[in-house]
């Protein structure tokens, strides 16, 4: 039985009040609040809200919270703070040394990352990639690369030795775009084919035939959540949901699908900050009382490691 990790940034489960939470009024499979009933899932999902503060002190942010999701550990707790944007040391060498995705092929399991990437990207980060036959899209200065930073995903791809996709994958039909559609690179001057969410999820399958563990990374709700944006909210959260129904809709009887973010934001535009809300994993498979006792998101790592029998 596989796995496939849909990621999504910043969504966490709010009050439905359409005056600040764009889920509100929706029934999208995220359409999830603490104080009124959410959207029915399809096929028999489950919905499981998590804790994203692990105990420790602050708001919950992108770097501690996905290093806990990608390696099963309480990173937070781990290292007594939260850390915002991209893995500071210790959580890079957590990562390094706790990647899923390097204890699933330490044990003979498959795994991939269903993004693409700008090849001078990866170059600029000296991250492990697959070839690219195209011209590099962009050159990064010198000052500009001493600034980037590798993101909790890469890092654990990296970590397993898992070569990351390029946009010449996207072009191919083997590897999607952040934004799902490609339209969001596209404005950004890139070559990228234009899809259709449902179109997306077709290469979603394809990217993960035979694979034991995919995993795909949205985060524009994330970002449309600190610019406190509705209609940038509406725009990333309607995309994901039509691309996560066709992911479920057409799912291969021998995968299991997990939805999950990382920390709340978007599902309260009253502030620019995370929020201390828990967020909603979302469960579409065969029967699997196990995920009841979701707690915290690094629970959701534990359960693909799990599931895939790994230590």
């Amino acid at each position: 039985m596989r796995v496939a990790l849909l990621f999504i940034d910043g969504v966490g489960v709010g009050r439905k009040d359409p005056a600040v939470n764009p889920l509100a009024g929706r029934t999208h499979l995220l359409s999830q609040f603490g104080d009124a009933p959410g959207t029915t899932l399809p096929e028999g999902g489950r919905c499981i809200p998590v804790d994203t503060t692990f105990g420790v002190e602050g708001r919950p942010q992108s770097a501690s919270n996905q290093t806990a999701i990608l390696t099963g550990e309480p990173a937070p707790a781990l290292i007594r703070r939260h850390v915002l944007g991209y893995p500071n040391p210790p959580l890079r060498g957590l990562l390094a040394e706790r990647s899923l995705v390097k204890r699933l092929v330490a044990s003979g399991r498959t795994a991939t990352f269903a993004n693409s990437y700008p090849a001078p990207y990866l170059d600029a980060l000296k991250l492990r990639r697959r070839a690219s036959t195209t011209p590099p899209e962009f050159t990064f200065s010198p000052a500009l690369i001493k600034r980037l930073r590798p993101s909790a995903s890469t890092l654990a791809f990296s970590a397993g030795e898992v070569p990351l996709r390029t946009l010449d994958d996207a072009r191919a039909g083997d590897g999607l775009t952040h934004d799902i559609t490609g339209s969001h690179a596209h404005r950004r001057g890139l070559f990228v084919p234009q899809r259709t969410p449902e179109e997306a999820a077709q290469i979603f399958w394809r990217v993960a035939e035979g694979v034991d563990f995919t995993f795909f990374e949205h985060y524009l709700a994330d970002e449309a959540g600190h610019a406190r944006d509705f209609d940038a909210a509406f725009a990333a959260l309607d995309t994901f949901d039509a691309f996560a129904r066709a992911v479920v809709a057409t799912q291969p009887s021998d995968a299991r699908v997990l939805i999950c973010s990382d920390h709340g934001n978007v599902e309260d535009l009253s502030t620019r900050s995370h929020t201390l809300n828990p967020v909603p994993v979302l469960y579409f498979g065969p029967p699997a009382p196990e995920v009841e006792a979701l707690a915290t998101v690094a629970d959701v790592g534990r359960t693909v490691l799990r599931w895939l029998d790994v230590e």
